[in-house]
């Protein structure tokens, strides 16, 4: 029996230590509400704008672009919800592949007389340029695609097709909850391409669950989710959470620190552990696309993902079977549908992601107890046959 090991960076990540550190005082002795005039509040206050200046520091923003809120899902209700609230009804477009937190809401706003069109994917993933080009026609008021997938780990050319949209005249959402600290995120460079906002997450990248941010253009002008207070330049009223807000702030710096050379070694890993799992026939989603350099998607025919990871879990390795937000769906997944995926292949489908301290050693014994419990299972289903 092997230790236990990690290998779902992509659903959630351990809290940095120095992450935890600066959080422990706003549990206890240094409690004051940001929102009191007395010294408490000031030192709690005073918190909250250091974390913002390092979140903002972290995608090239400015601090006050920054929207504190309780993480990556309500970050993209947000944009969705509170852009459309303040317009007529229009189209909306969306990627086939996007989180389900932008594809809900985008389906809630055809109750109140919004089109929603979908913009194709090809087989890699990666959005169809020609489809994107023919929803332009439409003139879309609202348009929403994911900087990198999270199941697959597709990144989308977002400036590019920012660029593309600039006629429209439509607000560019992109989220970048799964992109940041896996490769370079700049809000100012994609702001300058047409991207409006931005969504980020704190527990993705080493900091608590409970807190994220929305980036926004200060021309976007977006109806509050939570009214009430008018926290948070009135978009999300209520009292902060310091404590996560503070580990925030930390978390972004901490994922800051040598991207390009952590892209290179996870990079070097993943294409050891995908060259292992051709050799046992896996077919692997989004190969032949530039891809988060952590991240691999596959499926072994024959095999059913959710009975793999079950199996993997006994045998102390921690994967996923598709996305975690969405795992109670036993529906193949979304984003694998719209690749083209035939439903059978995608019920098998497993995500294995990497974290900063993955070793190659950790993916050398997976690989054998991989081979090992397919071996099981087929021969089960041959008895059972």
């Amino acid at each position: 029996m092997f230790a236990p090991v990690y290998l779902d960076y992509n659903a959630t990540t351990p809290v940095h230590p120095k992450a935890l550190e600066a959080m422990l005082p706003w549990f206890s002795q240094r409690f004051g509400n940001p929102s009191s005039r007395h010294e408490y509040g000031r030192a709690a206050r005073a918190a909250i704008d250091e974390a913002r200046a390092r979140v903002a520091a972290a995608v090239g923003a400015h601090p006050t672009e920054v929207v504190f809120v309780s993480g990556g899902s309500e970050a993209n209700n947000l944009f969705v919800k509170g852009a459309a609230a303040l317009d007529r009804p229009g189209v909306v477009a969306i990627s086939a592949v996007e989180h389900p937190s932008v594809r809900e809401p985008a389906k809630s706003l055809e109750r109140r007389g919004w089109q929603v069109r979908e913009i194709a994917v090809d087989v890699e993933g990666r959005v169809v340029a020609e489809d994107f080009l023919d929803i332009l026609q439409y003139c879309p008021k609202l348009i929403s695609v994911m900087l990198a997938n999270n199941e697959t780990g597709v990144i989308q050319d977002v400036a590019g097709l920012a660029e593309r949209s600039r006629a429209t005249r439509a607000w560019f959402h992109t989220d970048a909850v799964q992109a940041l600290g896996k490769i370079p995120v700049n809000f100012r460079l994609l702001n300058d391409s047409g991207v409006h906002a931005l969504t980020m997450s704190s527990h993705k990248i080493g900091g608590p669950k409970g807190a994220g941010a929305l980036v926004l253009d200060k021309r976007l002008e977006l109806a509050a989710l939570i009214s009430g207070g008018g926290h948070e330049r009135g978009l999300r009223s209520g009292t902060e959470n310091v404590a996560a807000i503070v580990g925030f702030g930390v978390a972004c710096e901490m994922a800051s620190i040598d991207v390009d050379a952590t892209a290179s070694r996870q990079r070097s890993l993943r294409d050891k552990l995908e060259r292992g799992l051709a050799e046992q026939g896996a077919i692997v989603f989004g190969q032949c696309a530039d891809r988060l350099p952590n991240t691999t998607y596959f499926s072994l025919p024959g095999i059913e993902g959710e009975t793999l990871v079950a199996k993997l879990d006994r045998a102390g390795f921690a994967v996923a079977s598709g996305a975690a937000c969405s795992s109670a769906n036993p529906k193949p997944s979304h984003v694998l549908t719209a690749m083209g995926v035939a439903p059978g292949l995608a019920r098998g489908a497993v995500r294995v992601s990497l974290g900063r301290e993955t070793t190659a050693q950790e993916l050398s014994d997976f690989l054998s107890v991989l081979a090992q419990t397919v071996f099981q299972l087929k021969r089960l289903a041959a008895l059972a046959g």
